[in-house]
């Protein structure tokens, strides 16, 4: 049995998962040699929401933040998170967007991309898939794990035999929720070994308390890398702890050949940290708490919050047993869809809004309506025509790639934001989230002039010195 490998996850997805992404780039560089020197496969360390945090919430650059991860960490591979035609966004993006920031990324310092769409729909996937592959990059293709009528076993393997054919170099299982269950685990992993020649991931939460013993069982299966996150950003709604699935490992022939004593530098490290968000409140402690409700409603942790965020402002709180309810029916009517950014966000707003209005789909999102339409692809069941009539009216659905619909739109970003470009990464970071990064371009701007970013006026160009 060849060695089990390890991602490590506590740049990226762990402290996505427990802090909201709070982590800076000042906080990860002084150990980034210390966890070179470890023996990782890789390091999961940009993408996801990375990308919006670094511009919104803590004035970085994520491009900056990814060199300068790449200028410490020479031996260990970097990947990232990419949500196919959506990118790192919350609408699918022109082709051209796509494959110029697969370019980017992989020019940058990225090694591997996972890549994946919130419905398994491949045809989300093909020009992000061929862009890295152009590129010199690793693509993991991932599914999307969920359970349903639909997704069986061979739902997966099925789906895994494609993502091989589109040329993947590994697949991986992506468990946002926490849902696969140990015993389902070992099942899954084995169907899809028989039925692709490729290496395979496992990604799972903490969120249900079953992760460990689910990643253990994958491996049992076959499984040849899982990730893991340093236990002082472990568990939770995060991943199971490094330390101590290397430890379970040790001396069996699924042994990582990690050192347990240069692993403990890397969690004395990170342990203020943590302590530091405990005390500043960035890190609740109830998403610390094992909830078997995902396993009930399959709602990650990231959605719980929204939900409840979505009914505070409501002034409605007491209905989240009946929003929770009715979330897994707004999952069937729409065909089943993984709940996983952004389908996780528009099926919970929906099931929110059939809860106050206490009548279903009295209020339809936009998003939600989109959806039913096919704008966001293939859904995994088909809906109900019914249904559709019900929620489009008049409009008809489309079946074909939604991205077809979109034309060419680097030119013209790159033209809208001429005035604040100093690198060519910054029409990315437009195209993705326009606002956000106009708004830190214009801090950007005041630090290098030394300029009153606080009372400067970005829509007259008016700055005070």
């Amino acid at each position: 049995m060849a060695k089990v490998k390890i991602c490590e996850t506590v740049l990226r997805d762990s402290h996505q998962s427990l802090i909201a992404t709070r982590m800076t780039t000042a906080d990860m560089l002084p150990i980034l040699e210390a966890m070179d020197d470890v023996g990782y496969y890789s390091l999961e360390c940009w993408g996801g929401a990375t990308f919006d945090a670094c511009m919104r919430f803590l004035n970085e650059d994520p491009w900056d933040r990814l060199r300068k991860i790449r200028d410490k960490v020479k031996k260990t591979k970097l990947q990232m998170l990419f949500r196919g035609q959506n990118i790192l966004g919350y609408r699918h993006y022109a082709d051209d967007v796509v494959e110029y920031f697969v370019e980017k990324s992989l020019a940058n310092g990225i090694d591997i991309i996972r890549i994946f769409d919130a419905l398994n729909d491949p045809r989300n996937l093909e020009t992000a898939v061929k862009a890295t592959i152009r590129e010199g990059g690793h693509v993991q293709a991932a599914l999307s794990y969920t359970t349903s009528p639909v997704h069986s076993i061979e739902y997966f393997a099925k789906f895994a035999k494609q993502l091989e054919e589109m040329g993947a170099h590994s697949i991986c299982i992506k468990d946002m929720a926490g849902l696969l269950r140990p015993y389902d685990a070992y099942e899954l992993v084995k169907a899809i070994k028989e039925t692709v020649k490729i290496p395979v991931e496992l990604h799972t939460h903490y969120t249900s308390g079953l992760a460990s013993m689910t990643v253990l069982k994958a491996i049992e299966a076959g499984c040849d890398i899982v990730d893991t996150a340093i236990s002082p950003f472990a568990q939770g709604t995060s991943q199971p702890p490094t330390e101590a699935i290397v430890a379970a490992l040790q001396g069996t022939p699924y042994d990582t050949g990690l050192d347990l004593n240069k692993l403990d530098k890397i969690n004395k490290y990170f342990t203020p940290i943590r302590e530091k968000s405990l005390e500043s409140g960035v890190l609740d402690p109830k998403v610390l708490k094992v909830d078997v409700n995902a396993l009930l409603y399959q709602i990650p942790g990231g959605m719980l919050s929204n939900l409840i965020s979505q009914l505070k402002q409501a002034g409605k709180p007491e209905l989240l047993n009946e929003v929770l309810e009715e979330v897994p029916r707004v999952r069937e009517d729409a065909g089943y869809p993984p709940l996983v950014t952004p389908t996780s966000q528009i099926v919970g707003t929906q099931a929110v809004f059939n809860v106050l209005a206490g009548e279903r789909y009295k209020m339809v999102s936009k998003e939600f309506r989109a959806l039913i339409k096919g704008e966001y692809g293939r859904t995994p069941a088909p809906i109900d025509p019914e249904f559709q009539k019900k929620i489009l009216g008049k409009e008809k659905p489309i079946t074909y790639r939604p991205a077809d619909d979109l034309k060419p739109e680097l030119d013209t970003l790159r033209e809208k934001i001429k005035a604040y470009t100093i690198q060519e990464e910054d029409v990315l970071s437009y195209a993705l989230f326009e606002q956000v990064a106009l708004k830190f371009f214009e801090w950007r701007r005041a630090q290098q002039y030394n300029l009153d970013y606080e009372n400067s006026d970005a829509k007259l160009g008016v700055h005070t010195v």
